[in-house]
């Protein structure tokens, strides 16, 4: 994986084919600069030669243009022809401020979109550990607000940099041939609100970081609602999760509100800073005028200079000021890029993958040491049959499908898992994961049709295919009832659909694959009894050669297995058939004693 070792080379990775235009921008930029200085050159020269009588101080190449101009005196005689002069030098740097809006527009378009592109594809790779610990509310926040922030930084406030930097240079050059000593009370001040800038900078750096946390808080809980919102009517919780976002907003927004006031101390400071700089060369120029040394049009220009450098210099110390955001910003994607994406072992293999799964010595601890999960466990899963794991919450089940499917990293010390004897850890992941068909309990559906929720794991799903997928998965009555049919849209998460329509939904668009190797991690607790035996009959007849593992927290639901695994806190308990288990009188026992004599009490 490429690291990005410094903000500077994930900028330059970002920048990749967009480069070309900001140069060309910052070329036309620096030809607009020029232009811009040799307007006051030209009103100096007419004051001074023009209207009045004294002799021209202008390089050698501009008295060859005023002699094809017709020479002083003709220009005396048509003063039409300075103005047109002018007006020409003026339609030139508006040509080249056109052309650095077009060439840094789409530079910048071009920059975003790989940024985009970039960050999308990144982090569609990383790990499913890595999507646990970072909020998806945050996540979004990097990949909008801050990509935006560094738009803004690289496109405006960076290519501003560059050119107020020309500009300053620019009219230091003209100011100083005009006369040195005046320029120098006008240059004086560039340090000084340079500097003022930069320790403004460092104090305010900390401030913007501590904004971008609480914005990402804030998307955090927006999002969270907006995603939960019928689990937060059902509990009547609308209060209290305004309350708890206005919380947060009130304090976001006071944080802002205190960064605004620094940050009008800031330009305020420099509002009178650039008034010093008006006056030191209001009072420089008037000296230097008194004394002989400078002439009308030589302070006219000046002035003009002077005016020019005003607002640039402002500028520089808003894009020092705008860098502290844009650094934290860069940070923040760079974490993103620097994660660790899942990666393939060398010589990764593509095996069969209708064989044996093998758990061997299988031990597993999250990451964030929250206790032991698997302890030892050691279990065959026969090729072609069907097995179910029984256990209460936190016993491991889904952790056992998870570290399957590679979805958890099994270290080698903690055992290994197998498939016909190789290690999952040399299969390929897409090989993997498209030969494992898994259905959650809580299954995720997109925003789009039936049928195209039910076909998404096949690149060309044919009705046909889908409406037996749907057939066999007991959703096919259901969806005919709709208006739409099989074209009805589906709202995010599947808001549209009831928990059982969901879960059926889900395993249709499994069953679709037709994997070799099919995971049903208790995706039958929400559809009725009734309907859990006619899928599970479905599902038997329609397998054909695939190894079924089912978890579930009902018995009935795997009673029919050819074996049935009792986890209790990770460890393997008792394993063996329905009547097996029955006869064993243990915890399979126990737990069926309370589900099926329970229900049938409740009959009676």
């Amino acid at each position: 994986m490429k690291h990005y070792e410094s903000k500077a080379k994930l900028i330059l990775h970002f920048l990749y084919g967009a480069k070309r235009y900001f140069v060309l921008s910052l070329t036309f930029a620096a030809l607009v600069s020029l232009f811009d200085m040799v307007n006051p050159k030209i009103i100096s020269f007419t004051v001074d030669s023009v209207i009045g009588s004294k002799a021209p101080e202008i390089p050698a190449w501009a008295m060859k243009l005023v002699a094809l101009l017709g020479g002083i005196s003709s220009l005396r005689e048509h003063p039409l022809r300075i103005a047109l002069a002018g007006a020409a030098v003026g339609a030139l740097a508006g040509l080249s401020r056109f052309l650095f809006r077009v060439c840094n527009s789409r530079g910048a378009e071009r920059f975003v979109e790989r940024m985009r592109n970039e960050l999308f594809r990144h982090i569609m790779y990383l790990p499913y550990v890595w999507h646990g610990e970072n909020s998806t509310g945050d996540i979004i926040q990097r990949c909008t607000s801050d990509v935006q922030t560094i738009k803004r930084f690289v496109s405006e406030q960076l290519v501003q940099l560059v050119r107020t930097v020309i500009l300053i240079v620019m009219s230091i050059a003209f100011m100083a041939s005009i006369h040195w000593k005046v320029m120098m009370g006008s240059a004086a001040f560039i340090p000084i609100i340079v500097a003022y800038s930069l320790i403004f900078h460092t104090k305010i750096g900390s401030a913007f970081e501590k904004a971008d946390i609480e914005e990402g808080v804030l998307s955090t809980i927006a999002q969270e609602n907006l995603t939960g919102v019928r689990v937060i009517r059902a509990f009547g919780r609308e209060m209290y999760e305004r309350e708890r976002f206005e919380k947060q907003n009130t304090y976001y927004t006071g944080f802002w509100i205190r960064l605004m006031k620094l940050l009008s101390m800031y330009w305020s400071t420099a509002d009178i800073l650039t008034g010093l700089q008006v006056l030191a060369i209001t009072v420089f120029g008037s000296i230097a005028y008194i004394n002989g040394t400078l002439s009308v049009g030589g302070f006219i220009a000046m002035t003009a200079y002077n005016m020019m450098l005003i607002w640039p210099v402002r500028q520089l110390g808003r894009v020092i000021s705008e860098l502290s955001k844009a650094g934290i910003s860069i940070e923040r994607l760079r974490y993103i890029m620097n994660s660790e994406p899942e990666e393939d072992e060398p010589g990764a293999v593509e095996p069969p993958m209708d064989r044996d799964i093998v758990f061997e010595n299988v031990s597993y601890t999250y990451e964030n040491g929250s206790g032991e999960v698997l302890h030892n466990i050691d279990l065959t899963i026969p090729a072609g049959k069907t097995v179910g794991i029984l256990g209460g919450t936190g016993s491991g089940k889904s952790t056992m499908m998870y570290l399957l499917e590679r979805l958890y990293k099994l270290e080698p010390e903690n055992g290994k898992i197998t498939i016909g004897g190789v290690d999952i850890a040399d299969i390929k992941k897409e090989h993997l994961r498209k030969n494992i068909g898994m259905v959650l309990q809580e299954p995720f559906l997109f925003s789009r049709t039936l049928s195209e929720n039910i076909g998404i794991a096949i690149e060309k799903a044919d009705m046909k295919a889908i409406r037996r997928a749907a057939k066999t998965a007991s959703i096919d009555d259901a969806i005919e009832s709709f208006t739409a049919g099989y074209d009805t849209f589906v709202g995010e998460r599947g808001v549209t659909l009831s928990g059982g329509q969901k879960q059926r939904t889900a395993i249709a668009q499994m069953l679709i694959r037709k994997p070799p190797v099919m995971v049903f991690d208790d995706s039958l607790s929400a559809v009725d009894a009734e309907t859990d035996m006619k899928i599970r009959h479905a599902i038997r007849e329609s397998t054909g050669s695939s190894t079924v593992i089912l978890i579930a927290h009902r018995i009935t639901t795997l009673m029919n297995a050819d074996r049935i695994i009792v986890l209790d806190k990770g460890r393997i308990r008792e394993s063996g058939t329905h009547e097996e288990l029955l006869a064993l009188g243990g915890l399979y026992r126990k737990i069926y004693d309370l589900q099926v004599a329970g229900a049938e009490a409740d009959v009676s």
